[in-house]
């Protein structure tokens, strides 16, 4: 049922006096026509100047596919297609005033108040009936012409509006396109942004449809795909007021990282975008990816190719149509006389002036002769969309090629099923087509009525070519294929410039995100022992290991030791050496000369016993230079206290003796108890027991063995990190060890403090006294060394030598103070080594009482050390 719509015949005749200016087509069937021939005109006037390429070169499109359909013996054949084409001028207003034509065959007229002057009703001509409208152009225009032809159930077919809003099937149900939806356009120009690295990027919109929509496609896309942030989203308004793009341009600066811009504008603002760049300075800066309004069009970027190197835009996939280039360029003022527009066209393309009667030429202007022919006389490039208008026509003319067939079967002319067409089955038969268009490319349409999605890529180049222009660069068919190395930039710089809020981070270094932007965040360096666990997080190296120089993993940490070439080693080495050699001399001399006066007279048992302790002293250092492991962990317990308790043993045993036989003598001629040889060894036995009990107990309650300690080398700075390979004895066990030994030299240094009275010519007290006052001294120094280390990056080997070269120097202390003189004495003066003769008699005196004593004592136990003391006394 056709819908009809009642109006007033005082309406109609406001209608139709606003008929406007329209090329007349006839044939048996007319479709409509909507194009741009003229640009939006300024403030109170509807047009403008003429459009050249948007306006008369798709309008002659139109014409020229209706001329190839009609001369087509296969596509309607015996059926002529007429047209009826309006000027939109580049208006939606004044677009749905022209477009009410196309509906007056539709509007059912009263006539009952009208009658002529005789009484009889008037005779009132049917208008033509559009079946079918191709356009608009612009998105804004085809919307509002779409609402109206809806109404009247009237298909209409666009070969320019890209709006995805028209994609919207409930309320543009009449609505087709040659051309793919902006969704699609938007689509490929985020894979666009994507495969150029891009995360951060602006966008620009004219106000209207066209450009709304297609930025806010770009901006739900980008949000779906992720990865993608939107720094600013600027709207150009209509009707812009001076200065208004400076403001734009100062406004894109603000974030100046955010280098690609997305622009869906129409020609006349991205060329005032362009202008006000250049103005502010910033060739180059501004990196544009333009929708299809901009495609390949010189137009856009004429005078400011500087600015706009480099910039990639977007057009349908197209080509140039031969046949309409012969066509066209074959026009002329005679032969093209239904284009009421052509004659304004001449002018403009020519830079002429056409005469009439009665007008006179200004001065300057150049006078059409009407033989100036296109191409040759002015530039002729085809638009680019003259391929989807030649699309849109023969899509229309498929739809009614098919509807023919099926409701006249037979029939060599429209049938009474067709007259009239039905609007809503047209559009059935218009969304079933599918044929190759004018490019060789499919036409078809999906259920919303959109085209399929075929794109290709430009970027405009001007450096290192013999051509400056548009290159292709690649192609979107739904997916993306970009050829990245035919990709040139400003300067033709080959690489891709960044648009990124926030620059990849360094090896090591972690995101920390900006609330609100997931495209920027700040980079922090994981420090200390972190590593980078994922780009938003560091954590801890295990303990034993270490971050990589990159802070990307973790690796084991360095197992160190104290090593054999290491200088903390050389020194200890050197003087345990020596030591061992000295002590091994003293205990060959004493064996060799052991019946002479001088050892006897020194106490062999327990010299032997001390010489013993200081060898195993000296000893200890090697131990404590060798690599760690079971059984050298247990000599080093065994023997790090042992030789110094030993030593010390004898020592106290031998300056505990002189002290009781002398406070004895002041007291009585009897002399003390256990003074013998064998009482003195039981002595230092027994005192050498505890020591060595308490290292087997230690042994038992902890076994012995190797621990890899990764605490005591672990600096700020995890470079200087190292695990230590040592024996499971801390510095507290260490001390434990050697504190038994600290007190049996405290408590000798004492008797030897109380023995200090005794005649030197008679005892070993003094002597004995200077080694344990020397050796408490180095002791004392060894506390703060030792301890004052603890934090030193080198502590084991501080704390190590320490020990070593301490032990070392107590021992060279006592040999030195003990046997070195008498060895001396021994070796370079075997004439001192003989019993000497009495010097005072008090001395005999006292000498003979406590020999008297000792034998009534110890018998035949006495050996020759207590003859000697009494011979010394003589």
């Amino acid at each position: 049922i056709e819908p009809m719509i009642s109006i007033k015949p005082s309406i109609l005749l406001i209608i139709e006096a606003k008929a406007p200016h329209s090329i007349k087509i006839e044939g048996d069937i007319t479709l409509g026509g909507l194009f741009p021939v003229h640009s939006r005109g300024p403030a109170g006037v509807p047009c403008g100047d003429i459009k050249k390429e948007k306006g008369i070169h798709r309008m002659e499109a139109m014409l020229y596919a209706l001329d190839q359909i009609n001369s087509d013996p296969d596509l309607l054949p015996n059926i002529t297609l007429g047209a009826r084409i309006l000027d939109t001028c580049s208006r939606d207003t004044y677009a749905l005033e022209q477009s009410l034509t196309f509906v007056q065959a539709l509007i059912q007229k009263d006539n009952s108040d009208v009658r002529c002057s005789n009484g009889e009703p008037p005779i009132i001509p049917k208008p033509e009936r559009v079946i079918g409208v191709i356009g608009a152009s612009a998105s804004s225009v085809s919307i509002m012409v779409a609402n109206v032809l809806r109404l009247f159930a009237i298909p209409q077919i666009s070969y320019a509006s890209t709006a995805p809003e028209l994609s919207d099937n409930n309320r543009y149900d009449f609505f087709s396109r040659v051309v793919p939806p902006d969704s699609f356009q938007a689509q490929a120009m985020v894979d666009i942004v994507k495969a150029m690295g891009w995360n951060y990027v602006s966008t620009l919109a004219s106000e209207g449809n066209y450009g709304e929509s297609g930025v806010d496609a770009f901006l739900q896309i980008s949000r779906e795909a992720g990865g993608l942030c939107i720094a600013q989203s600027i709207k150009i308004p209509r009707e812009p007021r001076p200065g208004e793009f400076d403001k734009i341009i100062k406004r894109l600066m603000e974030t100046s990282n955010a280098r690609g811009v997305i622009i869906f504008a129409n020609e006349d603002d991205i060329k005032r975008v362009l202008e006000a760049a250049k103005r502010a300075n910033l060739t180059g800066h501004f990196l544009f990816v333009g929708s299809d309004s901009w495609g390949a069009k010189i137009a856009p970027i004429l005078n400011q190719e500087d600015v706009a190197e480099g910039a990639v835009t977007i057009l349908p996939k197209r080509a140039s149509i031969e046949g309409f280039d012969q066509y066209f360029t074959s026009r002329s003022l005679e032969n093209n006389r239904r284009n009421i527009w052509f004659a304004e066209f001449w002018e403009d393309d020519f830079k002429c002036k056409l005469t009439r009667p009665g007008i006179k030429l200004d001065s300057g202007q150049r006078k059409c002769t009407g033989e100036e022919r296109i191409g040759r006389d002015s530039p002729y490039e085809q638009e680019g969309k003259v391929q989807f208008v030649i699309d849109a026509v023969y899509a229309m003319a498929h739809a009614l090629h098919s509807m023919h067939i099926d409701l006249c079967p037979g029939s060599t002319s429209i049938c009474d099923r067709m007259d009239p067409v039905e609007g809503r089955l047209l559009l059935k038969y218009i969304r079933a087509v599918n044929f190759n268009g004018s490019a060789g490319t499919g036409v078809m349409f999906n259920e919303d009525g959109d085209a399929p999605g075929r794109y290709d890529i430009f970027q405009y180049q001007l450096s290192n070519t013999t051509s400056p222009g548009y290159k292709i660069i690649g192609q979107w068919t739904n997916h993306l294929r970009l050829s990245a190395e035919d990709m040139q930039w400003s300067g033709g710089d080959k690489q891709v410039p960044d648009s990124v809020c926030s620059f990849p981070c360094e090896p090591g270094e972690r995101k920390r995100m900006v609330k609100g932007v997931p495209c920027c965040w700040h980079c922090e360096l994981c420090d200390g022992y972190q590593f980078l666990l994922d780009e938003f997080n560091c954590d801890m190296c295990p303990f034993d290991m270490r971050p990589t120089l990159n802070r990307t993993g973790c690796r084991p940490t360095p197992i160190i030791k104290l090593e054999w070439s290491s200088p903390w080693a050389i020194i200890p080495v050197f003087l345990a050496v020596l030591g061992i050699l000295a002590t091994t001399g003293v205990i060959v001399t004493f064996i060799r000369f052991n019946d002479t006066p001088i050892v006897r007279a020194s106490g062999r048992e327990l010299s032997y016993v001390l010489l013993t302790g200081i060898f195993l002293i000296y000893l200890i250092t090697f131990l404590m230079i060798a690599e760690p492991g079971a059984v050298v962990c247990a000599f080093r317990r065994l023997l790090l206290g042992l030789g110094m308790c030993i030593s010390y043993a004898a020592m106290l045993t031998k300056t505990n003796r002189i002290y009781r036989i002398f406070e004895q003598g002041k007291k009585s001629v009897t002399p003390p108890k256990f003074i013998s040889p064998t009482s003195q060894l039981i002595i230092t036995f027994i005192l050498i027991s505890v020591q060595v009990c308490g290292i087997f107990i230690w042994f038992g309650v902890v076994p012995p063995h190797t621990i890899i300690d990764f605490e005591e080398l672990r600096p700020p700075n995890p470079e200087l990190a190292r695990g230590i390979l040592k024996c499971d004895m801390s510095d507290l066990s260490l001390i434990g060890c050697l504190s038994y030994s600290m007190v049996l030299m405290v408590t000798c240094t004492i008797y030897a403090i109380k023995s200090r009275g005794v005649p030197e010519t008679f005892n070993e007290a003094k002597p004995i006294g200077f080694t344990m006052y020397t050796t408490c001294i180095i002791w004392l120094a060894f506390v703060p060394i030792f301890f004052g280390t603890a934090q030193s990056t080198e502590k084991m080997f501080i704390q190590t030598t320490t020990l070593t070269v301490s032990m070392s120097l107590s021992a060279t202390v006592s040999l030195g103070m003990l046997y070195i003189p008498k060895v001396y004495v021994i070796i370079f003066h075997p004439e001192q080594n003989v019993q000497k003769r009495k010097r005072s008699f008090k001395a005999v005196a006292q000498a003979a009482a406590v020999s008297s004593r000792l034998s009534q004592k110890s018998s035949d136990k006495q050996n020759g050390e207590t003859k000697a003391e009494a011979d010394r006394s003589q």
